[in-house]
């Protein structure tokens, strides 16, 4: 079928205006937030409504059409890179909040809500939603579930994966499947939802998702540890959890990463400092007390040069800013930025600094790393120009050692950014040879056409 035909179906279904094919339109789909070449799709197409979406994903599946669901593209491991020739399908219009349900403290959207947008919402009713990746500003959650994001506070609160109660999908062909309930129990039929969580859109395609809410913590304590060695810090991350405190979020700077933030934010950040840890601790008043000063205890211990406690709101909002800024002014030191996110066992936090600070060193390259210290999954961000051949090849040779050693140390490929096509070629280190046949297997019963998001995760 040629490209006017299908152009003309697709207006059909969602209005001229939310077709685009012209290239200049579509190279804005043609890459993502990885450092992976960009592919351009035949066209893009945004539904207005769930019910065009599902007429747009029967069209795909009668003419063969390869698919990629996109919401804002900021995955950083090319999840969202589509096929060439494929369709991108975009969800920036699916932007309802269907429903706050403070009684049953549950949620229910459309894939396009953003994520910071929609915490906020939920906020108003003084209900809490945990999940907060580094994105959350644009980033959907449809994407998140999808990628099952992570965030600052995964440690305490977990991930997307623990507050997705029930997804609404169309299959390959464009038929509706319900999976989960409004319920806090439900085991009617196979976990389809939690199936869906993590499957980077190559299982379905989101239509409505329901999200599990929680009430906020009384209160909240944030501190800053300063210490002259990071392995000293690492060490101080193992005893906070060794000692039974599980902190709403443990956060890791190194020096590189300490003074590029602060040269870009200027948020007071002690540049002197080898590694900083960023602390914070909630729930009921007088447990929070009794759990920040056992916090300072452990890392005065662990020879912290200091460990000052934010006073007020304004305080603690400026260092979690600047902790949300590592990544950004990282990215403003080169022109190639490459993040990984290998997650290690918390007790192997030690082992995994000192591996990746020998990487920088054999490789001679740059590397930052900040990250989610408290459930061991670091963010090592090797600056670079993917221009200069020569770098690039060294760059190549230390993401496959960051790796390697992850998975040495009973790590996994990735803690937050999924698979994508940037790490697929890992799986099988991780898993086994079964283990992808047997995914295959199943992704060939449910996309016979092999249309969902082709060539993602498992090739």
């Amino acid at each position: 079928m040629s490209n006017e035909a299908l152009i003309k179906d697709f207006e059909a279904i969602v209005g001229k205006g939310n077709v685009m094919a012209d290239e200049a339109d579509v190279h804005s789909y043609s890459y993502d937030s990885a450092v992976l070449d960009p592919v351009h799709p035949a066209m893009a197409v945004r539904p207005t409504s769930t019910e065009q979406l599902g007429r747009v994903v029967a069209v795909c599946f009668e003419h063969g059409l390869p698919m990629t669901v996109r919401g804002a593209g900021s995955n950083l491991s090319g999840g969202t890179i589509p096929k060439k020739g494929g369709i991108v399908i975009l969800t920036n219009a699916l932007t309802k909040i269907l429903e706050i349900n403070e009684a049953d403290m549950y949620a229910r959207v459309e894939p396009g809500v953003v994520t910071a947008k929609f915490a906020t919402e939920v906020a108003k009713r003084g209900l809490f939603y945990p999940p907060d990746p580094g994105s959350q500003a644009v980033s959907t959650l449809g994407g998140n579930v999808a990628e099952n994001a992570g965030g600052l506070r995964g440690l305490k609160y977990g991930v997307t994966k623990d507050y997705v109660m029930g997804v609404d999908f169309f299959d390959s062909c464009g038929q509706l499947v319900k999976a989960g309930s409004r319920t806090v129990k439900c085991v009617t039929g196979y976990n389809l939802g939690a199936l869906m969580v993590a499957s980077e859109g190559t299982l379905g395609v989101f239509s409505e998702i329901t999200l599990k809410l929680i009430p906020p913590a009384q209160s909240a304590c944030s501190m800053m540890a300063v210490f002259d060695d990071v392995i000293h810090a690492t060490e101080s991350v193992a005893a906070i959890i060794a000692a039974k405190i599980v902190p709403a979020t443990l956060e890791l700077m190194d020096n590189f990463t300490i003074r590029t933030v602060e040269n870009f934010r200027k948020a007071g950040l002690p540049t002197e400092a080898e590694a900083l840890l960023l602390i914070e601790v909630d729930g009921h008043p007088a447990q929070v007390e009794q759990d920040a000063k056992v916090v300072e205890e452990i890392c005065k211990a662990n020879h912290a040069q200091s460990v000052d406690v934010a006073q007020n709101a304004a305080q603690r909002d400026k260092v979690w800013q600047a902790r949300r800024d590592a990544l950004p002014a990282l990215a403003n030191l080169k022109p190639t930025c490459v993040l990984e996110d290998a997650t290690v066992p918390r007790s192997k936090i030690p082992a995994m600094m000192a591996a990746i600070k020998d990487i920088a060193k054999r490789f001679d390259l740059t590397i930052g790393t900040f990250g989610h210290a408290g459930d061991g999954n670091l963010h090592p961000t090797i600056l670079t120009d993917k221009r200069n051949k020569e770098e690039w090849e060294r760059v190549e040779k230390a993401v496959d050692a960051i790796f390697d050693d992850a998975l040495k140390l009973g790590g996994t490929l990735s803690g937050e950014h999924g698979i994508g096509l940037a790490k697929s070629k890992y799986m099988e280190k991780e898993t086994t040879r079964a283990t992808i046949e047997y995914s295959r297997k199943m992704k060939a019963a449910l996309d016979p056409k092999g249309i969902l998001n082709p060539g993602k995760m498992i090739g």
